[in-house]
């Protein structure tokens, strides 16, 4: 379609604008639309032109937002319009970030599209807490889960053996609402009530807290207040960190 523009699917990192990548920053400041999420906005957006349209559409867990084929729908109008369009998404995209809907919608309607990686946010919440993700022997395996299915409870089909191994380092996503179950689930399965923990709270950003604790204890913790503030779990050996 002569005119059409296109779509620059952009991964921010945890939030903070120093760890955009180059190109993350070149495509938002040329950008004409930015589609963000929540956890992109802020001061990433401060680099967005004057004059670019900026539209919310952020999911949050038991907040009203803005329904998948919508956030599609809204990508393949403005770049059919002509424009250079960003899709900003939070962490990486392509990690529990919903990023294979919308390359699926633009090639279904024949949109031009890029996809821009992004920093992690398990990998920051490590380099924020001191850690490594890995270890020779001991830690030689990384996993990542969502803790949060569509109906916001716990997957039922999670390889429990795989979870509860003491030698993997475990990154939950999603998981402050589900946790005390899965921990539950996780001594069941084998893994010992003291196994090292970290929660990892509003990484990179100005609310950053880094909590090093137990599963047990985590559990008990989240059973009582969860907060507001975006999360992510890491358990495993390397979870407890080093002294200063």
């Amino acid at each position: 379609m002569a005119g059409t523009g296109s779509v620059s699917i952009v991964s921010s990192g945890p939030g903070d604008p120093e760890l955009l990548t180059l190109r993350a920053l070149r495509r938002i400041e040329a950008a004409d639309a930015i589609l963000y999420d929540d956890l992109s906005a802020g001061p990433i957006l401060a680099l967005a032109r004057g004059d670019a349209d900026l539209v919310s559409v952020g999911k949050r867990a038991g907040r009203p937002s803005p329904k998948q084929a919508e956030i599609s729908r809204l990508l393949i109008d403005y770049a059919r319009s002509g424009a250079k369009v960003v899709r900003l998404k939070s962490g990486d995209g392509g990690i529990f970030g919903r990023l294979e809907e919308e390359i699926v919608a633009l090639s279904e309607a024949g949109i031009a599209f890029e996809i821009v990686p992004g920093v992690p946010s398990p990998l920051a919440a490590a380099a924020a807490a001191g850690i490594p993700l890995t270890r020779r022997h001991t830690a030689r395996r990384l996993q990542f889960i969502t803790a949060h299915d569509a109906s916001g409870t716990l997957p039922k089909d999670l390889n429990m053996a795989a979870l509860a191994d003491a030698g993997a380092t475990t990154v939950v996503f999603m998981g402050k609402r589900t946790f005390p179950l899965l921990a539950a689930q996780l001594v069941a399965a084998g893994l010992a009530p003291d196994t090292p923990a970290l929660l990892a709270e509003s990484v990179s950003q100005p609310g950053q807290r880094l909590t090093r604790t137990t599963i047990a204890a985590l559990a008990a913790s989240l059973a009582q207040a969860l907060g507001d503030a975006p999360a992510l779990i890491i358990y495993g050996p390397l979870a407890e960190g080093y002294a200063p």
